[in-house]
């Protein structure tokens, strides 16, 4: 229960939300009431139970049920007493046509309230975990599936609102319904609602037992259903490895599986979920029969305690009791699925990035002096990745660095980015530890362009200018220029209007990286990190690339991460990572003379 009071938290600003929809679902039951209660007196007028001379003095006014019953039936009987029980029977039944429809106006006015209550719920925590996402650390998503967090978000929100936040209609006007039956009851026979009152509870505790063992599986098909959006992804991702493989036979096997195991727990599920319908329905009509037997003798005997008209008229308004009775049964089992889905929103919600920024951070706005790397180490999941790096990268040099796949080095701009903070040692910027900067600040200093593009399904535009509305077509023009990436652009049919679809699968992966170094260049950041920027590009397109690197690196601190020599010759210093270490260090000219890893990788690349 109390990750639905938090489910409902959700539905902040309420304002007068509440106020206004107890009213109405007051006003709403009242007249529900009413109507049902209507039957009463409509029975006695058939049966010639009505006297004209019964109650014909008017009762005082006060503020109870019985003046309200009293003052009916004084008018009930000056109708008849003056037209007759015909004119009685037109009285009763406008009286029942004008309740059921103020009793439907105030309830379509309630639930336009709940309506919007839901819709503000999902909203809120859809937006809350998609705010817990990209608050997240880049590490965070190394260990998660991302069709998991997909489903989380999406499926998951989704089982929210058609399971809890849509049972809240019924957990919140049903009682209502109930608790205005049971007063009419009690004042139609006391003794007879108080053994409803003791029959009434045992089918709710049967249906939660149901509902107990449904959490369960909900958990595991939730979970299940993460694992296939979590295999959907990567085989559309990876559909051209898949068919070049031929693998698409194990890929389907692997999905049918899946597909199975999330049907098994949906199964199982409503194997239960459906019992508590009929077992709901079942005690109903026991509890039924029971008041049935009681009210009868009440009726029947030589001193009836009850009328005829009132005996039917308790068992329709009774009948009506386990209508809201059995969907809160109902709704019961089958919000547990909601819930299950709401802990696993709740999960991504409260999750705490490791990379926070200091309480008492330091502006920063530019760099003045360097970058210094002191006795670094890092590890991932245990394992030694950077090892006691001691490096400098002084403010408008290039520094490159090199070495075997898996030596450190893009880990080594990962830390300057902050995307991870150092195990031991300390980054130290203009002498100030990295840690007690301003986060964004610090990163809005860096230009990030990186072996893999990234790119959104949106114009070329709006690609250039990502996350900056204030920038005009002009200033986009003039950094696809610096980036030589105009001519192909406005060779487009559309120009700078293009849609270059999900990561840009309409363009070339040299017009890629042109884009996302024009914004870069855009972007103009004093510090620049080139990770592995031209690896992936035929001969002609890393010349573009190239040229538009060096227009981009003119005048910038920059760290650049490259396999292929050839493009960081003029580099002011060069090093060698292996294996998290420093193996050698000096210019391309000063490095090629040694016998070390350097003029190795140098000869093979010649080779």
């Amino acid at each position: 229960m109390p990750v639905f009071w938090r489910i409902l938290g959700f539905a902040r600003p309420l304002g007068l939300v509440v106020p206004q929809y107890l009213v109405l679902i007051t006003l709403a039951t009242v007249f529900s009431v009413i109507n049902l209660t209507a039957l009463i007196p409509l029975l006695q007028v058939l049966f010639n139970e009505v006297e004209s001379s019964q109650a014909m003095v008017q009762p005082p006014f006060s503020l109870t049920i019985g003046y309200l019953r009293d003052l009916f039936y004084y008018r009930l009987n000056e109708v008849v007493a003056v037209s007759g029980r015909f004119s009685a029977l037109y009285y009763i039944c406008l009286l029942m046509v004008a309740s059921v429809l103020l009793a439907n106006f105030f309830r379509y006015l309630s639930q336009l309230i709940l309506a919007r209550v839901r819709v503000r719920v999902i909203q809120n925590l859809r937006n809350a975990a998609f705010k817990a996402i990209t608050n997240s650390d880049v590490g965070y998503f190394a260990l998660r599936k991302k069709g998991d967090l997909i489903s989380r978000v999406s499926t998951d929100v989704q089982e929210v609102e058609q399971s809890a936040v849509s049972a809240l209609k019924i957990m919140v006007k049903e009682p209502f319904l109930i608790v205005g039956y049971f007063v009419v009851l009690f004042t139609i026979s006391t003794e007879l609602t108080l053994y409803t009152l003791t029959l009434v509870p045992l089918a709710g505790m049967a249906v939660s037992i149901v509902a107990r063992r449904i959490r369960k599986w909900a958990r595991q098909s939730q979970e299940s259903l993460g694992q296939m959006n979590s295999t959907l992804d990567e085989t559309i991702t990876g559909i051209r490895i898949i068919k070049s493989l031929a693998a698409q036979s194990y890929i389907r096997e692997r999905f049918v599986k899946e597909v199975k195991a999330y049907a098994a727990q949906s199964y199982n599920i409503s194997r239960k979920a459906n019992l508590a319908s009929p077992i709901s329905e079942v005690m109903g009509v026991a509890v039924l029969s029971v008041v049935l037997i009681i009210g009868g003798k009440m009726v029947l005997s030589p001193a009836p305690e009850l009328s005829p008209a009132e005996f039917i008229g308790f068992l329709v308004i009774f009948s009506q009791v386990l209508v809201p009775a059995k969907a809160i049964s109902v709704v019961f089992s089958e919000v547990n699925r909601g819930i299950v889905s709401a802990r696993r929103v709740f999960e991504l919600v409260d999750s705490h990035p490791e990379i926070v920024e200091s309480d008492e951070a330091s502006p920063v706005s530019s760099l003045r002096h360097e970058i210094v790397f002191k006795g670094v180490s890092f590890a991932y999941e245990e394992q030694d990745v950077i090892d006691q790096l001691n490096m400098t990268i002084p403010k408008g040099k290039i520094i490159a660095l090199v070495g075997p796949s898996g030596g450190g080095k893009s880990t080594i701009a990962d830390l300057l980015c902050r995307f991870y903070d150092p195990t031991h040692g300390s980054i130290q910027v203009d002498g100030v530890d990295l840690r007690s900067l301003a986060l964004d600040q610090w990163r809005g200093l860096i230009g990030l362009v990186s072996q893999q593009p990234l790119l959104f399904h949106d114009t070329i535009a709006h690609n250039i200018a990502f996350g900056r509305e204030e920038i005009s077509l002009a200033q986009i023009k003039k950094a696809a220029e610096a980036a030589n990436a105009d001519g192909f652009i406005e060779a487009l049919p559309l120009g700078y209007d293009t849609i270059i679809g999900e990561m840009g699968n309409k363009l070339s992966g040299g017009e890629r990286q042109r884009l996302t170094i024009a914004r870069a260049i855009l972007q103009n950041p004093p510090i620049l990190i080139l990770d592995e920027a031209t690896s992936s590009l035929d001969a002609q397109s890393e010349e573009q690339v190239q040229q538009a690197l060096s227009a981009l690196m003119k005048d910038r601190t920059t760290l650049v991460i490259a396999h292929r020599l050839s493009t960081i010759q003029h580099a002011d210093e060069i090093l060698v990572i292996n294996n998290g270490r420093i193996m050698e260090r000096g210019t391309h000219d000063q490095l090629k003379t040694t016998s070390g890893l350097y003029q190795q990788l140098t000869e093979l690349q010649s080779f």
